[in-house]
């Protein structure tokens, strides 16, 4: 395993990619109502990444995905490929994934919607999935491990008698839009050796699911569904290791710690 340290050119670069990615999930929060479909929703955030923001649609053709966002409705666990003739209806919860590349850097988050007026439970699993990945960040501080950060989502997230998908994890990233290491949601032993430094870049994006961890990968060999068609939720930022703790580059505005009672 090789963990790049990102140099200071290096993170200003990610900085402002990571911004820009916020940028696009902040443009298309508006848009996100019942009776459009994921397909006018990628569109809107093709063009605005496009013309706009003159950025590079990551997922675009990478490795063949179609598109240049993942979303992922319901029982969807990641890597949902929009689709015109797949509205959104009230009470659906959706995950929205943009990756964008600016000038050769990568900036990667996620975050979910309420379509409408959602069941209890549904709203809650969205809000637990955000917890998980608060309290997984604030376990980012150089000398911590990986194994802190599962730890603490793991957790959280069986605490409130939901479950964490393993097959699926959080990345380093960087010029590349996978790196080294991966970050795993659940407390797996091998993470205990992965220590923390500064200039460390990664993402955190637990998926945490209503029902039993287990997932499906469908026909399309993209789309990931949980095995009992229970419904999941994911929550993603890119980060940087700092001397003192963290820097989330993919903050969106406004956007503040997200913590149990907070």
């Amino acid at each position: 395993m090789t963990i790049k340290i990102k140099t200071a050119d290096e993170l200003e670069k990610m900085r402002h990619a990571g911004h820009l990615a916020a940028q696009v999930l902040d443009y298309i929060a508006p848009r996100v109502e019942p009776g459009i479909s994921t397909g006018e929703l990628n569109q809107i955030i093709h063009d605005y990444m496009v013309n706009t923001l003159e950025v590079i649609p990551a997922t675009l053709n990478y490795h063949g995905f179609p598109a240049s966002s993942c979303i992922s409705i319901n029982q969807v666990v990641c890597h949902g490929i929009p689709d015109f003739a797949k509205k959104l209806k009230k009470g659906d919860i959706v995950n929205i994934d943009v990756t964008v590349i600016k000038d050769g850097y990568h900036g990667d988050t996620s975050m979910m919607f309420c379509v409408g007026e959602t069941k209890p439970f549904a709203e809650r699993l969205c809000t637990v999935a955000r917890e998980c990945l608060w309290l997984g960040i604030e376990q980012v501080k150089p000398n911590n491990t990986l194994y802190e950060v599962a730890r603490a989502i793991q957790t959280h997230a069986e605490a409130n008698h939901f479950s964490v998908v393993r097959e699926y994890c959080g990345h380093g990233i960087g010029a590349e839009f996978h790196e080294d290491p991966q970050v795993l949601h659940y407390a797996a032993e091998e993470l205990k050796e992965i220590i923390l430094q500064p200039g460390m870049v990664f993402t955190i994006e637990p998926m945490i699911n209503l029902g039993r961890p287990e997932i499906k990968l469908l026909s399309d060999s993209w789309t990931v569904v949980t095995k009992d068609r229970k419904l999941s939720a994911q929550w993603e930022h890119t980060l940087a290791v700092t001397d003192t703790g963290y820097e989330i580059f993919t903050l969106r505005q406004g956007e503040t710690p997200f913590l149990p009672n907070s």
